[in-house]
């Protein structure tokens, strides 16, 4: 390999752009990383409040047809 192309190849995103440019770009990386991971957690919980809510509602029926209990066991 000739020393130019082997120069280009060590030449980085890193080194080509300013410290500081780089460097506030890798705190908005993990500034939007943050954000998404908090807007998965906000989901995870309204989802689990759908479900805890959908439960609740649910008619005695519901229940019963969900239940795993053999019903007809306990008839006369």
């Amino acid at each position: 390999m000739s020393k130019k192309k082997k120069q280009e190849a060590e030449l980085t995103l890193k080194n080509s752009i300013n410290g500081d440019i780089f460097e506030q770009l890798k705190q908005k990386k993990a500034e939007l990383e943050k954000v998404e991971s908090v807007k998965k957690e906000e989901e995870r919980l309204r989802k689990m409040e759908e479900k805890k809510q959908r439960e609740k509602n649910k008619s005695f029926e519901e229940l019963l047809n969900e239940s795993n209990m053999n019903w007809k066991n306990y008839k006369d």
